[in-house]
């Protein structure tokens, strides 16, 4: 049994408000069970100078944890001097997810920066915020669509995120931080709507873990980001 009393391949509840910030050009307030994240879509007119007279768009993203976002205060990493690494990866990775779904050169050399804030941590706060990102840029598309930035839609297929791994010895899908801080084996997976992969981050912890095992938590992750797909597509109107 997990300690929340789900199922193996039962993910936390899932809700995602679109035009939760009034300013913002795109946005969506994701829940994954007891996580939560603000995530923002800001249209930049101009894009990064090195893709200047390339006829290509960009989009980019910021990733932070709130000071009290966990059990603890935490210093903002301003007040530390500079993000740590583990916040540049997961921002990084935020990027690439986006632009593996998008046609940039459908942007027109236009810029879109995505902020993902976390107001509340259990776990899973990068697929969180990936799977928040997906609705707040999609209303950041359509609002350039409205304001004639965009010819047409950008996007060549959805995407999601989730985590899972192996926890006392079984597979187990969407982990919160109980089941994150003792897991065996920790995977974070990014998918498309057509089921193709993105990124796969996966660790041992402790013992190695198998080809089956892996492929068990593959399964898991197709589950658990189909239910995402169904929110997303909820929460946009699709």
């Amino acid at each position: 049994m997990r300690p929340s009393g789900r199922a193996h391949d039962e993910m936390r509840s899932l809700e995602m408000i679109p035009g939760f910030a009034k300013h913002a050009e795109g946005s969506c307030m994701v829940k994954f069970g007891d996580t939560h994240v603000l995530v923002t879509a800001t249209f930049e007119e101009r894009g990064p100078s090195w893709l200047r007279d390339s006829g290509q768009g960009w989009i980019t993203a910021e990733y932070g944890m709130l000071p009290r976002s966990t059990h603890g205060r935490m210093n903002r990493e301003a007040a530390r001097g500079g993000q740590s690494g583990r916040t540049q990866e997961i921002q990084r990775l935020i990027g690439r997810a986006m632009r593996a779904v998008v046609d940039l050169t459908k942007l027109k050399e236009k810029q879109v920066r995505l902020d993902c804030d976390v107001i509340q941590a259990d776990g899973g706060t990068r697929t969180a915020s990936i799977s928040g990102a997906y609705v707040a840029l999609y209303q950041c598309f359509q609002w350039m669509l409205d304001k004639g930035h965009l010819d047409s839609m950008p996007f060549n297929d959805s995407i999601a995120a989730v985590s899972c791994g192996i926890y006392e010895g079984a597979p187990v899908l969407d982990l919160d931080y109980i089941e994150d801080s003792a897991a065996h084996t920790d995977a974070n997976f990014v998918l498309t709507g057509k089921g193709g992969i993105v990124e796969i981050q996966g660790t041992a912890e402790q013992e190695p873990f198998s080809e089956e095992e892996f492929l068990r938590l593959l399964r898991l992750a197709r589950i658990g980001c189909d239910q995402i797909k169904s929110v997303q597509k909820k929460a946009l109107g699709l």
